[in-house]
């Protein structure tokens, strides 16, 4: 299980540091690919083949399957991290979640994702807020 909130920055090579609690988890290979809300989702081998057998079994007949499973598949950028525990975050994904220079990596369980500090603060900020509502919500799914 991933969890906490880690400040690192992304290398003039356009490479990314694993937080040392987490490389042995991808010591095997990782899978980053775009996530939702203008971020990065970095899975393990493992979390990739779990994600992608969902989107797997998403019906290809609808229209909005198809489109979260060409995102998806199609930013998808696997690597193993170098002996620092470094990757390289690719071009594409870099401008898509506006990472250049810091990069906050926050724990979502079965994976990581990466933010671009202040968009990440925003988003924060900005749902601290709803917390309480989306709780009540969520409430039918035991939270």
């Amino acid at each position: 299980m991933f969890v906490g909130e880690y400040a690192h920055s992304i290398d003039s090579k356009g490479r990314l540091t694993v937080p040392a609690k987490f490389r042995q988890d991808f010591e095997a290979g990782l899978v980053m690919t775009a996530g939702l809300d203008h971020c990065l989702w970095i899975f393990t081998r493992e979390g990739w083949e779990r994600f992608a057998g969902k989107l797997g079994s998403l019906p290809s007949g609808k229209a909005d399957a198809r489109t979260l499973t060409r995102f998806f598949f199609s930013q998808a950028s696997d690597s193993v991290p170098d002996r620092q525990g470094r990757v390289l975050v690719p071009e594409n994904l870099r401008q898509l979640a506006s990472l250049d220079g810091d990069a906050i990596i926050v724990g979502v369980n079965d994976r990581l994702e990466v933010w671009e500090p202040k968009a990440w603060g925003a988003f924060k900020s900005e749902q601290q807020a709803n917390l309480t509502t989306i709780a009540e919500e969520l409430g039918d799914f035991g939270i």
